[in-house]
């Protein structure tokens, strides 16, 4: 008798599981906006809403689900934010960038290089869940990145004066 994995074929150690609103409109987002492939969805007791779906996004999968308020599933708050971002790396961070935008995600901070050595651009999906992607372009010593960080928030503090 074959033994059960106990981390499903195909999943890693960490899943980022998603309440959204309109799941199935939501899924066709991701796969325009990131490449997304279906895996899988279990539709909700009413036949419309979607308990459960898993999605692969490279190498690494989402779950998501529609709203459910009276178990206490809710999307971001509309225009509040949330307090969690998922990162996608990509070979091409300007391309996925545009890809999402085009697909109808939000710009929220235009894909530049960044002191810490990746080029690094973020998104916000039409439920209100924020996006960050980047591709590493340069391999930094610890000195280097200290140096770099205190450059960067140097210029951060003439812009806001």
């Amino acid at each position: 008798m074959a033994s059960t994995r106990r981390i499903p074929e195909g999943n890693r150690s960490v899943t980022p599981h998603l309440t959204v609103r309109n799941a199935a409109d939501m899924m066709e987002f991701y796969k325009k906006a990131f490449g997304a492939k279906e895996i899988r969805r279990a539709p909700g007791m009413d036949g419309k809403s979607i308990l459960h779906a898993e999605m692969q996004i490279g190498d690494s999968r989402i779950y998501l689900n529609d709203e459910f308020p009276q178990m206490g599933a809710l999307a971001p708050a509309e225009g509040k934010g949330s307090p969690v971002t998922i990162h996608l790396w990509t070979e091409d961070v300007d391309g996925l960038y545009k890809q999402a935008v085009a697909a109808g995600a939000k710009p929220a901070m235009p894909v530049a290089d960044q002191f810490w050595g990746d080029r690094y651009g973020m998104v916000i999906d039409p439920s209100g869940h924020q996006w960050s992607m980047a591709s590493h372009v340069k391999d930094m010593t610890q000195e280097e990145m200290k140096k770099a960080a205190a450059a960067a928030f140097a210029n951060m503090g003439e812009k806001c004066q």
